[in-house]
């Protein structure tokens, strides 16, 4: 699940640039978009250094950001739909991979949580 989550994450910050710099471009929105930006790329750098943290305790903290971030990125989106600088298909669309993201790492944090549970039992 780890590589998924991570891959997705990538993916999504890629699209997060790209609405970043269409909304700066065309939109000359700047303040909302700088603020997406900085939420929708952390999910995957939280997880990439989730992968090289020295405990599980330590992997699960940097999830638990990862999670908090994606949660910080669909206000965001939400903020820009009501707003009208997206339109509904644009914010459907990224809003959709932004909560799979976020049901990757519920279950993630879930899962470990429950395992060093058991391991201190």
């Amino acid at each position: 699940m780890e590589d998924m989550a991570k891959s997705k994450s990538k993916k999504f910050a890629v699209r997060i640039v790209n609405l970043y710099k269409y909304l700066g471009k065309s939109k000359k929105e700047f303040v909302l978009s700088k603020q997406l930006l900085r939420s929708g790329t952390a999910i995957g750098a939280n997880l990439a250094e989730a992968k090289c943290g020295i405990s599980k305790k330590e992997f699960l903290a940097k999830v638990y950001i990862a999670l908090k971030e994606c949660a910080e990125t669909i206000y965001w989106l939400e903020l820009l739909r009501e707003t009208d600088f997206l339109t509904e298909g644009e914010f459907v669309s990224i809003v959709n991979d932004c909560q799979e993201l976020r049901r990757i790492l519920t279950a993630t944090t879930k899962t470990t949580a429950k395992n060093l549970k058991e391991q201190r039992d």
